[in-house]
This record gives structure tokens, C-alpha cells and sequence, in this order.
């Protein structure tokens, strides 16, 4: 064993985090989750590290714990953070929008319901590791390059603290490793390695600062992988959520008042909670004009596992909700679900319910139009059925923002560099430190450098994620990597292009380009909240087995407003996998927690879909560009997985007559209800527990 470290042998700052600093490094005090970590060890091989922690005498007080959303915010709840003025409240998120009031005066029929939706799981196929390499630690048998991802100056001495991490957000992990250190962020350099899948969940801090605080403290490099356990245990998840949503319509079918309430159930630790569950709340009136609004978002902290970044970053959740009432009002109404989603749909010069103007780039009716076209074609029905198997469509509709916005600074920077070969011609290599998990980004930059230089993209080099080499390219979150890194490759390579000689003659010239995404506005505050918007609809065709209660999810039509494709191939994929994982979150995930205790402690308890779980998935590409984005791109990371939850749920009620108001669809549940004959599921995980009135005094 070569050393143990507490919170004593912290030289910095012992606290870490994306966007508020409250998690510890290291515990001293108290614990406030399961996966809290409180010493550390380095050792020469995982027995003698694992002889090394059974060693360490730790001495527990058990505490009352909070572990439901709704809970926390009662007067009387443990408080997870006692310095907190607000308690367990971490932040109060509002929409306000015309006259509540006379909006449902002016409704003739409304909906009112309550939705739940789970903690669920990343399940990344490579768990966390980080590789640190002390400063001044000469690698006489350490580095060289990686087949797929080059690295520079590996076979140099390391001048400063060095990380290798399959991480989101490179330059935020060096800044708060240096804090950790007590050096200056120069003095630590991260090289982003090529990982095994992200989706948010490698955002925050999970073992980039325990490694190197053991490489420094031993002088010698030291490698940190977690376990599946220890990555189920460790790690944010995405935000359990309670949503009531009352929406108002006329008898002609069009909205005229949304009301909702969320509780989104933030964990331990902030992460980013207070960004996802503001999303949550901005978009909880869908793709949709609703000329008045009232939306409360309560992002509370928890004793369970933290929550933060999860693919759709609480747009999924919200839009459980709303497309599950759409279709409810659309039954009421007795008009056709579409038609109704149509007359209400946001469109150029529609207004959203934070004041947002659209102006251009708005493609939902296109995509309506593309779904509803193939999932009428040839003796279309609804519903139908086989013998015991019931056959139904469902629809619903998304849409997610581009980029940061409300208000935050959204930049990257580029740096293009260009030269002659003396058999292949001009050359040239994009350097960002954007992040790569799969989602195809050097394919896209490689493209918006190649459009603009002249040559073809396999003539374009692509390094990606080295804090020394590579300037900022700011988080791989938000949709937003293809618009604001797409935007800085284009933009250096274009100062590139422009010095150009028109000879074949010997060159090499080098430029950097920092781009600023158009300015946002905070929520409350009217005006931009974001750049763009992407739009999607999905149609579902479901199969649902009535002697056991077993759904099929058969066949997925797909539209997506995407701006521009720049990469048609990779964003097919980013369609499938985005659909195919939120089939998963409809019908079997759920991370379970009992008493902030986690039961999903192996792969084999987290039911995650497989490939025969894969429908056949038609895919529409609608292009209705920006003029902001690259080459009119707004990005598509996370729109695929919004609107396939209600899609589903919605198919299962056609065929059923059963409402499923809580995810994961259990399938014993649906069938007590179908042999029942009961009209709805409300909750199928969990005490029942009703949405308090909660008065917490000032503006409502």
C-alpha cells in the first residue's frame, strides 16, 4: 500500500461540482449518500487496495433521512444540507404567462392529472476511469498514442499534473481538479480519451480528482476504474419526477391555459439540477401556443443517489406529461389526435410561454406531415385486434432547445490548421476540446472544415479533448456541440481558407476562431431564452399481449427537424439509439432506491432493452435550417428521446383502455388493470402521495 488520504490530506478545496460546489471530495463530517466517498487508497494491486479499506475504522451515527421530493419540502424534513437558508430547496423554478385564471374560465373541457416518472440509469457500456500522472513524473514506460484518438506530447516529461478521462467537459474537470490541488488550473492538464458512451452522465466528477490526489501524493501514476457496482452506487442519474398537469381547451380545440407542478427529486448533491429541472419547466407547455401559463418546478435535494445531466435533460420527463394530456383532451374533444396537435403546433411567429418569438427554423408541421403520411398509408386504423393481441398507434410531439441558453455564456473555441502534402495536397487538422462518446463529432467538424477549405473531409484530422492542445470547446451537453463547435471550426477554417495561396506552393497556416453563440435570455426575464429549437414527431405502433400484459413496441415513425443534416449517416444513429433508449425508460427502467439505499447494485437488476427489443424505426429528416447554426445545423443529440415515452403510453391506452400515468409501464399492474377493467395506472412504483398545496409566501 502506498497511501491512504482523508479529507485532512486535502490541500485545496474539498468540494466539487459542475454548477453549485457542494460535494465533497472527501467526507469529513457527515455523509449524505450511499456513494459518498470518505478515504482513498493507493495500493499495487486491487487486494492489497481492497485488504487496505477493510482496515479503515469508520464510525457511523445514523441520521433520519429524505428521501421523496415532495417530503423535502416540508417544514419539517431532515435537511440534507443544514447551511442551506432555503433547506432542501434548491431552487424554485417559475413560468408565468397571460392570465391563468381567464385561460381555463375560457376552456370548455379540461384535464387534470398527476404523472410519475423514475430515477433511471446511464448504463454506459465503459464505467468511470481516470489515469493521473503526477507532475514532474518522467514516463520512461508510460504513454505514447492511442489507435483513434491522438494525444500529443506523451512521450515528453509530464511538466504538470496530467488526467486521461472519457470525460464531457475536459476543461471543467482540469479547473476543478487544480482547485482540489491548490494549483492554478494551468498547472493540470486533462486528455479526453475516446469513452464508452456518456449521455450526461460524465459530466461530473467521478474519480478525475481522487486519482490525482493519490498520483501526487505517491509520485506515481495511479489508475481509478470503477466497478458496475461502485458506477450504479456513484454516480448522477436522471431526475425522478411528480408532475401535475391541468390543461384547457375550447370545443374547437384550441389550448387556451396550462397549469402544471413538478417536483424533480435532485439527490445529495446539486449536479445540474437546477439546469435540467429549468428545462423540465420552460419546455412543460410542448411544442405548443398556450397564451396562459403557470408552471412550478421544485428541485429538491435528496439523501438518494444525486441527479443531473441524463440525454433529454428533463425535457422527457415534462413531456410525458403533456403529451399524455394532449391526447386525453383530444378523446374529450372527439377530434382526431393529430388534427389537434396541428391546430395547436408552434410555427413561425408563434410565441412560447417564456416569451420566446419563433422567427424562423420551425419544422414540427413538416414533421406532422411526414408521420402522419406514413402511419395513415394503405387500411390505416387506430386500433385493432389479433385474437388475444391488441394492436395500437400512439402519437406525440417534442422539442428541445440548442444550446446553454437563459442567459448563460455559450462559446467555443477552434483552432484549424492547414498545410501541403506532397502526395495528397492541402491538409489541415481541427483542434477543440469538445467531446466525443459516440455521437459522431469529428465526422461533423471534419465536414464544416472540409466545406469551407475546399478539400474533401478524409483530408481532415480531427483532435479532440487535450486541455494543452486543444482550446475550449465548452461542455458536450445541450444539443449544442454541432451549432457552437460547428460554428468555431467553420468560422477558423474559413480565416484559414482566406490566406490561402493560389499556388501549390509549401505552407502550413494556423487559426483560431472563438465563437459566441447569439445572447440568451434568463427565464422570467421575456425575449431569446435560446438560440434554436429542434422539433420532432413519433408515431408508435404497439403490441399488447392481453392474457399477460407484455408490450411490444413493433414499429417507431420518425420525423426530426434537425436544421441541416451534416452527417446523415451518424445522425440515423443518434435517431435509433435515441429512440431505442427511451423505449427502455417506458417499459422496464427504473433505478430503484428503498430508504436512499440503492437495490439496483448489478447490471442483471436494471432492465435495460437489448437489441430484440429494437422496432423497426422509419426515419424522416426535416431540414428547416437556422441561419445561426452551421451550414443551418441545430443538432440532435437529445430530441430523439422526448416524445417516444407518450407515444407508447399513449398506443397502450388505444389498445387497452388503460391510462399508464406512471413509468416504468409494469406489466403486472397493466394486466390487473386490463382484466379489471380499470381506466388508468396512476402509479406503479411507491406510495401513493398526493401534490401538496404548498404556500411559500411572495409571488406566486
Amino acid at each position: 500500500m502506498h497511501a491512504v488520504l482523508t479529507h485532512e490530506d486535502i490541500p485545496g478545496r474539498n468540494a466539487h461540482g459542475v454548477v453549485s460546489v457542494d460535494w465533497p471530495v472527501l467526507c469529513g463530517r457527515k455523509v449524505r449518500y450511499v456513494g459518498d466517498a470518505i478515504a482513498i487508497v493507493a495500493a499495487d494491486s486491487d487486494e492489497i487496495a481492497a485488504a487496505a479499506l477493510q482496515l479503515i475504522d469508520v464510525r457511523y451515527e445514523e441520521l433520519p433521512a429524505v428521501t421523496d421530493a415532495i417530503d423535502a419540502l416540508k417544514p419539517d424534513a431532515t435537511l440534507v444540507h443544514e447551511e442551506r437558508p432555503d433547506g432542501n430547496l434548491l431552487k424554485h423554478i417559475k413560468v408565468r404567462r397571460g392570465d391563468l385564471d381567464r385561460g381555463f374560465a375560457n376552456a370548455d373541457v379540461i384535464v387534470d392529472q398527476t404523472y410519475r416518472t423514475p430515477t433511471t440509469e446511464h448504463l454506459f457500456l465503459e464505467p468511470e476511469c481516470s489515469i493521473a500522472v503526477p507532475a514532474d513524473y518522467d514516463p520512461a514506460n508510460f504513454g505514447g498514442r492511442r489507435d483513434g484518438h491522438a494525444v500529443r506530447g506523451d512521450t515528453a516529461k509530464h511538466d504538470k499534473t496530467t488526467i486521461y478521462v472519457g470525460s464531457q467537459i475536459p476543461y471543467s474537470d482540469r479547473d476543478q481538479v487544480a482547485a482540489t490541488l491548490g494549483v492554478a488550473p494551468d498547472a493540470v492538464r486533462v486528455v479526453a480519451t475516446l469513452m464508452g458512451g456518456g449521455f450526461g452522465g460524465k459530466e461530473d466528477i467521478a474519480g478525475q480528482i481522487h486519482a490525482a490526489l493519490l498520483a501526487e501524493a505517491t509520485q506515481q501514476p495511479v489508475k481509478m476504474l470503477y466497478s458496475r457496482q461502485e458506477s450504479l452506487m456513484v454516480h448522477p442519474k436522471r431526475h425522478a419526477t411528480v408532475i401535475r398537469m391541468r390543461t384547457g381547451a375550447t370545443r374547437e380545440g384550441k389550448l387556451t391555459a396550462l397549469e402544471a407542478t413538478l417536483y424533480g427529486d435532485g439527490g445529495a448533491y446539486a449536479s445540474l439540477s437546477e439546469k435540467v429541472l429549468t428545462r423540465a419547466t420552460t419546455h412543460a407547455t410542448g411544442p405548443y401556443e398556450v397564451p396562459n401559463a403557470k408552471v412550478d418546478c421544485f428541485a429538491m435535494y435528496t439523501n438518494n443517489v444525486p441527479c443531473g445531466a441524463f440525454r433529454g435533460f428533463g425535457v422527457t420527463q415534462s413531456c410525458f406529461a403533456v403529451e399524455s394530456n394532449m391526447d386525453m383532451l383530444a378523446e374529450k374533444l372527439e377530434l382526431d389526435a393529430i388534427e389537434f396537435r396541428r391546430m395547436n403546433a408552434l410555427d413561425v411567429g408563434s410565441e412560447t410561454a417564456t416569451g420566446q418569438v419563433m422567427r424562423e427554423s420551425v419544422g414540427l408541421n413538416a414533421c406532422i406531415d411526414k408521420v402522419d403520411h406514413d402511419m395513415r398509408s394503405g387500411d390505416f386504423r387506430w386500433s385493432w385486434a389479433e385474437g388475444h393481441r391488441q394492436f395500437a398507434w400512439g402519437l406525440a410531439l417534442g422539442y428541445k432547445n440548442t444550446g446553454l441558453g437563459g442567459g448563460a455564456p455559450d462559446k467555443a473555441t477552434a483552432e484549424v490548421e492547414a498545410w501541403q502534402d506532397s502526395e495528397s495536397g492541402l491538409m489541415a487538422e481541427v483542434r477543440i476540446s469538445s467531446a466525443e462518446m459516440g455521437q459522431g463529432l469529428p465526422g461533423v467538424l471534419a465536414v464544416c472544415a472540409a466545406e469551407e477549405l475546399g478539400i474533401p473531409p478524409e483530408r481532415v484530422n480531427v483532435l479532440l479533448g487535450d486541455t494543452d492542445y486543444c482550446p475550449d470547446g465548452g461542455p458536450t451537453t445541450a444539443s449544442r456541440q454541432t451549432y457552437v463547435s460547428g460554428n468555431a471550426v467553420r468560422l477558423a477554417a474559413r480565416r484559414v481558407a482566406e490566406q490561402l495561396p493560389t499556388t501549390d506552393s509549401p505552407l502550413r497556416i494556423k487559426a483560431q476562431h472563438e465563437y459566441w453563440a447569439p445572447k440568451t435570455m434568463p427565464l422570467g426575464k421575456g425575449g431569446d431564452m435560446h438560440v434554436a429549437f429542434g422539433f420532432c414527431a413519433q408515431a408508435a405502433l404497439c403490441e399488447i399481449d392481453m392474457h399477460t400484459g407484455e408490450v411490444s413496441v413493433q414499429k417507431i415513425i420518425a420525423a426530426h427537424d434537425v436544421g441541416r443534416a451534416i452527417n446523415p449517416l451518424t445522425l440515423e444513429g443518434q435517431i435509433e439509439g435515441g429512440i431505442v433508449m427511451c423505449i427502455g425508460y417506458t417499459l422496464s427502467e427504473h433505478y430503484i432506491q428503498e430508504d436512499g439505499k440503492p437495490w439496483t447494485t448489478v447490471m442483471a437488476r436494471y432492465k435495460a432493452p437489448s437489441i430484440t427489443h429494437a422496432p423497426r424505426i422509419i426515419s424522416h429528416i426535416v431540414e428547416h435550417s437556422t441561419s445561426t447554426g452551421p451550414f443551418g445545423a441545430k443538432g440532435v443529440g437529445e430530441l430523439p428521446s422526448i416524445p417516444t415515452s407518450p407515444a407508447i403510453t399513449n398506443a397502450i391506452y388505444r389498445a387497452t383502455g388503460v391510462r399508464v400515468r406512471s413509468l416504468p409501464v409494469d406489466q403486472d399492474e397493466l394486466l390487473r388493470a386490463i382484466k379489471k377493467g380499470a381506466t388508468d395506472i396512476e402509479l406503479a412504483w411507491g406510495d401513493r402521495k398526493p401534490i401538496p398545496n404548498i404556500d411559500l409566501g411572495g409571488e406566486q
